[in-house]
């Protein structure tokens, strides 16, 4: 192994150690009343040594998105690529990937939802910021792909498939966004799966082919 490659695992190696302890001080202050110095204290690192991977505290919030975003794409091309003829198994593979997601890492899922709504991208790194926009542009073309090959199958109606993608993301978000809100006030209301399973049930009502 040479040097470059040797420092440049070091480097991967101390970005991850930071991203694992801002994790769980977001876990556990909130991102409002987290700070760079608890996140520097929780990772063992001086402060000045998270200013060298991450600019801000938006950043290295914004960088826990990149592997649940990867996630995502890798799940919807695993139902992309399953040889299922009927719309409704289709469907259901689509359900379940994405509640697969969400389950995944609750917490980061719910932050993104919540940097994507604020001002947060506005203070991310060109490069981090167009990172995400691929990724998140890559994972609504696989979606919207797998609705576009049900079109062509006769499986689903004829709607612009990007559109349709749009539309099972925005009623995805809201659902957790607005189940997660819930439970702020009343910790027993955990009621997201069988909402979600409700609503993918009206959706999929609309999206197939009578």
């Amino acid at each position: 192994m040479g040097i470059q490659e040797r420092k440049e695992r070091e480097r991967e190696r101390r970005r991850q150690q930071i991203m694992v302890a801002a994790k769980r001080v977001f876990t556990e202050k909130g991102f409002g009343k987290a700070t760079m110095e608890d996140i520097a204290k929780e990772a063992e690192l001086s402060p000045g040594t998270l200013y060298l991977y991450f600019k801000n505290k938006d950043e290295l919030y914004a960088s826990l998105s990149l592997r649940i975003l990867q996630y995502l794409t890798i799940r919807l091309e695993h139902v992309n690529a399953e040889p299922l003829e009927d719309a409704r198994q289709l469907l259901t593979a689509l359900k379940e990937a994405m509640f697969d997601v969400y389950e995944f890492d609750p917490l980061i899922l719910i932050n993104m939802f919540h940097m994507q709504s604020s001002e947060t991208l506005r203070n991310l790194s060109p490069e981090l910021l167009k990172e995400i926009e691929i990724l998140s542009r890559n994972s609504l073309q696989v979606m919207a792909g797998i609705f576009e090959a049900g079109i062509q199958r006769k499986m689903f109606v004829n709607k612009h498939p990007t559109a349709v993608a749009d539309i099972l993301w925005s009623l995805f978000s809201g659902i957790v966004l607005w189940e997660t809100s819930k439970r702020i006030i009343n910790d027993e209301k955990n009621f997201l799966k069988d909402t979600f399973d409700t609503a993918f049930d009206i959706f999929s009502h609309g999206i197939l082919r009578q």
